[in-house]
């Protein structure tokens, strides 16, 4: 097989034992990224999209938009009864107002599902971090109580002021008791001589 390179794809010709050419295919190019490929429906943003809905669907759940299409209603149905009769474009029983409705319903609730849809994503992205900073913050209350119990069982072997104050009264007495005992005066261990005890005396 020898392949022979063109500008977009690889052409590849087969050839016989005997040297003669069988086929020739083309197949695409792994080095070349694929030509864009030919939509016939046509492009838009899903996102652009999805905030319009939203808008639209934030205004149809506003009084605004109850009061303004009761107005038209009321408007109406008053210039097709009222008004003379040549002028009138939906005489009773108002087909056309209805068809009209029922248009405006089934674009509304698309609408509506899909910003409904757009704030569950939403929802659930929250819900999601939300999660995340929890275990997050479970986790730092869970090191921080570690390194608390560690500090507290460090400072139970620290000598403390008490303890120390404690330990030199004891040592004053046991020493004033010698004193009285032996009539020896108190020998402190500052003034010790190394390797030697008042005992030994």
């Amino acid at each position: 097989m020898a392949p022979e390179r063109d500008s977009g794809r690889e052409a590849v010709r087969d050839r016989s034992p005997a040297g003669a050419t069988a086929t020739t295919r083309t197949r695409p190019r792994l080095d070349q990224p694929r030509p864009p490929r030919r939509r016939i429906l046509p492009e838009w943003d899903p996102e652009a999209f999805g905030r319009l809905s939203e808008r639209i669907a934030r205004f149809l759940g506003t009084g605004r938009f109850i009061v303004w299409m009761t107005v038209v209603i009321i408007m109406w149905v008053v210039w097709n009864v009222a008004a003379p009769h040549d002028l009138r474009f939906d005489e009773y029983p108002f087909i056309f107002l209805t068809l009209m409705l029922s248009l405006q319903a089934s674009y509304a609730a698309p609408l509506i599902l899909l910003a409904q849809n757009r704030q569950d994503d939403r929802d659930r992205v929250n819900l999601e971090q939300d999660r995340k900073q929890n275990e997050r913050s479970i986790a730092d209350t869970e090191y921080l109580t570690r390194e608390i119990a560690a500090l507290r069982i460090g400072l139970g072997e620290v000598a403390t002021r008490d303890w120390i104050r404690s330990e030199l009264q004891d040592l004053i007495k046991e020493l004033e008791e010698r004193t009285n005992g032996h009539h020896e005066p108190a020998v402190f261990p500052a003034d010790r001589s190394p390797g030697r005890d008042v005992d030994d005396r």
